[in-house]
C-alpha cells in the first residue's frame, strides 16, 4: 500500500481513536475514499490495517496511563493471590466491564460484515450516540473510578460492547456510560481508556494470528509503519483530549458528531458515495 495511504489511515485512527468520536467508522470512510468499491473486496487486508493502527494506538494509551497500567499488572498478580488491594478491586473492574464486548466481538468475528460496513449505520450511529452523550454530559455530580461499583462496571461493560456498531464510538460509549453514572470528565476518560488496553489487546491478538497465518511480510512492514504513526498521533490526541476535558465539556465532539453524520448521509443519498 502507498505510503501516503498508511499515513492517512494511522493519522485517522491515531486522532479519532481515544476522542469519543468513533475511530471505526473514520477508518470505513477512509477506505471508501481511498478505494472506493473496492474497499469491501479488500476488506482482509483492511481489516489488518485497522488492527495495525489500533495497536499503535494502544501503545499510545499504555505509555499515557503507565502507571494505571503498572497498576493494572500489580493487580493481576493479587487477583491470582487472592490478595485483597487496590489494584486487585482496580483490575476486576476493567475486567468485569471488558467481558461483554469480548464474547459479542468473538461471535459477531464469525458473522457476516457486510452490515457493519455500511455507511448508513456509521452515519445514525454518530449521529444517535453523539446526542446521548449530550445528555449524558448533563451530570452535575462528579465522581472517581475509585468509587465504581461491580454493578456499574457492568452496565459500562454493556455499553461498550455497543461499540461493535460502526460509527458508536467505544470511547464515546463508555464515556456516555461514566458520566450517566456521574463520573466527572477526565475521570470517564481515564476509565474509557483503561478498557481501550483491553479491548484493543484482544483485537491485536486476533489479528497478529491471521497476519502469522497469511505469511505476506511486506503486508506485515505496512502494518508497521502504519503502528508507528497511529503512536504518534494518538499520544498527541491524548494529551490534548485530557487537557480539554480538564477545563471545558464534551460538546464539541457532540457538534462535531451530528454534523459528520449528517453530512455523510448527505452523501449517501446524494450518490457521491454507496453504502
Amino acid at each position: 500500500m502507498l505510503l501516503l495511504h498508511l499515513l492517512i489511515l494511522a493519522l485517522v485512527q491515531g486522532i479519532t481513536e481515544f476522542l469519543p468520536i468513533s475511530s471505526s467508522g473514520h477508518l470505513v470512510l477512509a477506505h471508501w475514499l481511498m478505494q472506493g468499491k473496492d474497499a469491501a473486496n479488500n476488506y482482509a487486508q483492511n481489516h489488518l490495517l485497522d488492527i495495525a493502527v489500533h495497536i499503535g494506538t494502544l501503545a499510545a494509551v499504555i505509555l499515557y496511563f503507565r502507571r494505571d497500567f503498572v497498576r493494572l499488572l500489580k493487580g493481576t498478580k493479587d487477583v491470582m493471590l487472592m490478595r485483597n488491594t487496590e489494584n486487585r478491586d482496580l483490575t476486576l473492574l476493567v475486567l468485569i466491564s471488558s467481558v461483554p464486548v469480548i464474547i459479542l466481538g468473538l461471535i459477531l468475528s464469525f458473522w457476516p460484515i457486510s452490515l457493519m460496513n455500511s455507511l448508513y449505520v456509521i452515519a445514525i450511529a454518530n449521529i444517535f450516540f453523539g446526542i446521548l452523550l449530550w445528555f449524558s454530559d448533563r451530570r452535575p455530580v462528579e465522581q472517581a473510578v475509585e468509587s465504581l461499583t461491580w454493578k456499574g462496571a457492568a452496565l459500562i461493560g454493556l455499553a461498550q460492547a455497543l461499540a461493535l456498531i460502526p460509527g458508536t464510538s467505544r470511547s464515546g460509549i463508555t464515556m456516555t456510560a461514566a458520566r450517566f453514572l456521574n463520573f466527572s470528565r477526565e475521570e470517564a476518560a481515564r476509565y474509557s481508556l483503561l478498557l481501550a488496553m483491553v479491548a484493543i489487546s484482544g483485537a491485536g491478538l486476533l489479528g497478529s494470528f491471521k497476519l502469522w497465518e497469511s505469511g505476506d511480510l511486506a503486508l506485515g512492514m505496512d502494518l508497521l509503519i502504519a503502528a508507528v504513526f497511529a503512536f504518534a498521533a494518538a499520544y498527541l490526541a491524548i494529551l490534548a483530549m485530557m487537557k480539554w476535558l480538564g477545563k471545558s465539556t464534551f460538546t464539541p465532539f457532540v457538534i462535531y458528531r451530528i454534523i459528520f453524520g449528517i453530512v455523510l448521509l448527505g452523501l449517501l443519498y446524494g450518490g457521491y458515495f454507496s453504502a
